[in-house]
């Protein structure tokens, strides 16, 4: 039986997507392989299973390809095109076509231009207002009219977020033991992460206050999950912009408050040196009716999304199998990104220590202030 390397070459291939197609570019991630022709794009999941996630079986995959195109075309709806079969042809090798027997699926999508991305916008500095604003009612009418709203007893979003907090805590606070290996961190980084992670954990189980009287409100959406500057594409007026790469394999993980979506946001936006990007949005979904949040509720969503992306950094680690050489990461890319979101995680975690009243005055271009921890740079 062929392994995944012989799909992935057959899929690296032009001629496999028709005489007319170009070079294939390919990139690779944890979770999957992504083929890049000139219009088009093809996701194939890895056979991976984690804590979090399970594509290990090819009935997974096709249901998880299926709730990709789903949940992804609430944001980008004419992106998602459709699931694409891979099967097995009168050789014993693959095509795209026929009736053969289903190999694996793969998400067909049309290809973004990458310099619309907002990751990529920001590092060339070509992002505007007006394109920011674009983005935030985009934003603001998903939170606010289409995504599903959930029904539940606080506990359950609670109880979401306490795991959540647990899973950092495992690596963050190096309890994961040996198998942690080169991902353990080390003085000051773990000095660090524990301060973020106590002041995340007294929040999480302090009596019913500010946090649980949000999650009382009715607030939890079926939201994004994932939502981060390279995520977005901004598009070209009159097209509105999208979003990309919801979390399609975990429901939990999508289910939260809109400001915890747009706090992550807002996060990637401060780490790439444009803070005022995602106070944009930020403020943008205040005016729209949601009113500015308490700034402790801002500064726990910020606190718990960088000590979670910093605990995913170094998962990376170490790189057993070659990727990061593949994807062109360099020696020292996982601990230092890490580093990265530690230090933002303590930056925003020390409001928690304060009482409500207490808050910085950050002024927005707009004129007025969310509230958040100014930036040190």
């Amino acid at each position: 039986m062929d392994g995944p390397g012989a799909l992935v070459a057959f899929l690296s291939r032009p001629e496999t997507y028709g005489p007319a197609t170009g070079a294939v570019e390919v990139r690779e991630t944890h979770m999957s392989w992504v083929f890049l022709t000139p219009r088009r794009a093809y996701k194939l999941k890895k056979a991976v299973q984690t804590e979090f996630l399970d594509f290990s079986t090819p009935a997974a995959r096709r249901r998880f390809c299926a709730e990709e195109v789903r949940l992804n075309r609430r944001l980008a709806g004419d992106v998602y095109l459709g699931i694409q079969t891979v099967r097995r042809d009168g050789t014993g090798g693959f095509t795209l076509d026929g009736t053969g027997a289903v190999v694996d699926w793969l998400v067909v999508m049309r290809r973004l231009p990458a310099e619309r991305m907002l990751d990529r916008a920001i590092a060339e500095r070509r992002v505007t207002a007006a394109t920011v604003d674009r983005l935030a009612d985009r934003l603001t009418r998903f939170y606010s009219h289409d995504a599903e709203r959930i029904v539940e007893p606080p506990a359950a979003p609670l109880a979401r977020l306490a795991q959540i907090h647990r899973a950092n805590e495992a690596v963050l606070a190096n309890q994961g033991g040996a198998r942690l290996g080169a991902a353990r961190l080390r003085p000051p980084l773990a000095e660090l992460a524990g301060h973020v992670l106590e002041r995340l954990a007294r929040v999480l189980t302090a009596p019913p206050g500010w946090l649980v009287g949000r999650l009382a409100a009715g607030v939890v959406v079926d939201g994004h999950g994932d939502l981060r500057p390279e995520h977005v594409w901004l598009g070209d007026p009159p097209a509105a912009p999208a979003v990309i790469d919801c979390l399609e394999f975990n429901r939990d993980l999508r289910l939260m408050d809109p400001w915890a979506d747009l706090a992550f946001l807002a996060l990637d936006c401060d780490r790439l040196e444009a803070r005022w990007v995602g106070e944009r949005v930020l403020l943008a979904f205040a005016r729209a009716g949601d009113g500015t949040p308490p700034m402790r509720l801002l500064s726990f969503y910020t606190s718990l999304a960088a000590a979670t992306r910093a605990r995913l950094a170094l998962t990376h680690l170490p790189d057993t199998d070659g990727a990061d050489a593949r994807r062109g990461k360099p020696p020292g890319h996982w601990r230092a990104l890490a580093a990265t979101y530690l230090s933002l995680a303590e930056r925003e975690s020390v409001s928690l220590d304060c009482p409500e009243g207490r808050r910085s005055t950050r002024h927005h271009a707009a004129g007025q202030s969310l509230g958040r921890p100014a930036a040190r740079r």
